[in-house]
């Protein structure tokens, strides 16, 4: 009976102790779980992230020489073509539209009187001739007779003076020759029609039945504009030529904002372009005006054209083509040994930047001083040091002096 009075009360402070223990365990400060970053140091970028578009830097329209039938492009996108040698159309000349009465009598009358212009051009430059050689003659005189100190430098001077205009009347008249020439070639022009066989017949025996159209530059084709054949006045595109592999630049349209800390010479990284890796590239100009256009959202935003030449050799982006959308990475300053400090443990405090740094298994509040930041990086000028560990991503409730622990992610 002894032994189960005093069991009793033994038992009764073990329940008791074990109870205070599971109680204290339940409410013991626990470290609060945080994702944990590192102050490093190391190399650091700030850039302007935009979609763009690749084209050729010299695309040449080959287009119709005269007024004819295009007869059918066999060209195709891809096709390799060679500077004049390569035929990538053929067309038929059309015959010169014949002329009434009117039309005819009219063209006559300008020829006419463009001959009379040639013949008083031709009578000016005599004149001016003449009056050169006159001219020429004072010169000489005027100064035989300035170094004997019968006349005074000042009638030399005035005398060279007049030959020099006499020599730009010559020049004058021989220029208005040359005009007027040009005026009766013209004027003879409109009397073509079907009545003049010689000239039809000159110009049958030049090109032949068939055109053919070279390629102006080597490459490939672009664009085949007009394939079918059909009638077309001259100057009507054909289809487009380019040199794809040595003259590919990609074309960038930022927002104004953005575009103002854009540089000639600024390095640029291209990339979701379709192949391996990223390509390297050059800003080689920023056009001086923007456009409004108007975003996926509807928003209408000035935008302003940047040009970025590929300097990544085309053995490294073989498939890119013209028209081709790429992503662009435009790097607008950059450290190769730069303090830096996870951008996700930045939080204000006051008028300046704060994180809280993990020293003793504790969080502690640290002023820093900020300077660039790309979203995901920033610069630290000061307040930190590298191997210093800091809290990403802090909760409103962390406070300094809270115990910390590493988040583990299963």
């Amino acid at each position: 009976m002894a032994r189960k009075k005093l069991s009793r009360p033994i038992l009764t402070i073990g329940a008791a102790i074990l109870v205070v223990a599971a109680l204290t365990a339940a409410f013991w400060p626990r470290a609060t779980m945080v994702d944990i970053g590192e102050v490093s140091r190391g190399e650091m970028m700030l850039t302007i992230d935009e979609e763009g578009r690749t084209r050729v830097r010299d695309a040449f329209v080959v287009s119709t020489p005269v007024d004819g039938r295009l007869l059918r492009v066999e060209v195709r996108p891809g096709d390799a073509v060679t500077e004049n040698a390569s035929v990538v159309a053929q067309m038929r000349p059309a015959n010169p539209s014949a002329l009434d009465a009117r039309t005819r009598g009219q063209a006559m009358a300008a020829v006419e009187a463009a001959e009379a212009a040639l013949r008083v051009a031709e009578a000016n430059l005599e004149a001016a001739r003449a009056d050169l050689d006159v001219a020429n003659s004072d010169v000489e005189r005027a100064r035989r007779l300035a170094e004997s100190g019968t006349v005074s430098q000042a009638a030399l001077d005035r005398a060279e003076g007049q030959a020099r205009a006499a020599e730009a009347g010559l020049h004058t008249a021989e220029a208005a020759i040359a005009q007027r020439r040009a005026e009766l070639q013209s004027a003879q022009a409109q009397l073509i029609g079907f009545d003049d066989r010689g000239l039809l017949d000159a110009l049958e025996a030049q090109l032949g039945d068939v055109m053919p159209i070279y390629s102006p530059t080597d490459g490939v084709i672009l664009r085949v504009i007009n394939e079918d054949e059909t009638t077309l006045p001259a100057g009507s595109p054909i289809l487009e030529v380019g040199d794809v592999r040595d003259n590919l630049e990609v074309v960038v349209e930022l927002i104004s904002s953005d575009a103002v800390q854009v540089s000639v010479g600024d390095d640029v990284i291209i990339e979701s372009w379709g192949g391996p890796g990223s390509l390297a590239g050059t800003v080689t100009r920023v056009e001086p005006f923007g456009q409004t256009k108007t975003s996926a959202l509807g928003v209408e935003e000035q935008r302003v054209t940047v040009v970025v030449r590929i300097s990544s050799p085309p053995e490294r982006r073989e498939g890119l083509g013209h028209g081709f959308r790429v992503e662009t990475r435009i790097v607008i300053w950059q450290s190769e040994d730069a303090v830096i400090v996870p951008s996700s443990a930045l939080f204000r405090d006051g008028d300046g930047w704060a994180v809280f740094v993990v020293r003793d298994e504790r969080a502690e509040t640290q002023a820093v001083e900020i300077g660039r930041d790309n979203g995901l990086l920033a610069e630290v000028l000061g307040g930190l040091e590298p191997g210093e560990q800091v809290v990403q991503f802090p909760s409103a409730t962390l406070t300094a002096g809270t115990r910390v622990a590493q988040r583990v992610v299963e």
